[in-house]
């Protein structure tokens, strides 16, 4: 016999994850794509939320002058959605290397901010930045759950479906998740993402109640999940399937 559907995928939405919230997103933008409802519906309820840009997004578009245009564009929607900090760190866009170094700098931007949630992209993203980002957080989760409190670990969904276990509702989000995604010009310019990303969050409704028109979804790893590595939670999770 195989698996029932809801040991696969969520049959109804989840309260947020507790804050401060710390994002990962591997360039600017994908964090808007991937959870700008979730950190809208944040902003509303009060809960602090921080961003670390990882690259300079350098090589995701034409103009000359790509890298400030980016990093215009995420400040703007970074107020949009109301985070409370953000950092850049300019690592060579298609040019994300694990690296110790990188690693440490995570960890302690973590225990800086002090905080309770980190969300990193999900390990079946396409573009090798996002899955480059995810393996750094991990490892740097890692790290931390040698301490007696350490946060919980969220891997998001950018461009396609992630392995799942909890869907936050964005129904009244989802307007101004749009006007979030709007800013980025530069990039709505090379391919009609704001279209495939309410796809997305549309198609994630399947199996949740048809009040809820938009939602995102996201996958909460457990203590012994992070124990072991990333590739193997996630081999793990599509076994399910068989």
């Amino acid at each position: 016999m195989l698996n029932p559907e809801h040991k696969l995928i969520p049959f109804q939405t989840s309260s947020l994850p507790p804050g401060p919230w710390l994002v990962f997103a591997p360039h600017a933008d994908d964090e808007t794509y991937g959870m700008a409802g979730s950190l809208l519906k944040a902003s509303e309820e009060g809960i602090e939320t921080h961003l670390v840009v990882m690259t300079d997004g350098a090589l995701g578009g034409d103009a000359a002058n790509l890298v400030d245009v980016r990093s215009e564009e995420v400040q703007e929607a970074a107020k949009l959605l109301g985070i409370k900090s953000l950092d850049s760190w300019q690592e060579p866009d298609r040019g994300l290397t694990f690296s110790s170094e990188l690693v440490d700098r995570i960890v302690e931007k973590i225990k800086t901010i002090e905080a309770c949630s980190i969300f990193f992209p999900g390990p079946l993203e396409l573009h090798p930045d996002h899955r480059i980002t995810a393996l750094l957080i991990w490892a740097a989760m890692q790290k931390l759950t040698q301490a007696s409190q350490f946060p919980q670990a969220y891997s998001y969904e950018i461009g396609v479906q992630n392995p799942v276990n909890i869907f936050i509702d964005i129904t009244k989000q989802r307007a101004r998740k749009e006007q979030a995604m709007a800013i980025y010009a530069s990039q709505n310019d090379e391919n009609n993402y704001e279209e495939l990303v309410l796809s997305l969050d549309k198609g994630r409704t399947f199996t949740l109640p048809a009040e809820v028109s938009h939602a995102e979804g996201f996958y909460l790893y457990s203590v012994d999940e992070l124990s072991t590595s990333l590739k193997q939670v996630t081999h793990k999770i599509i076994d399910l399937y068989f």
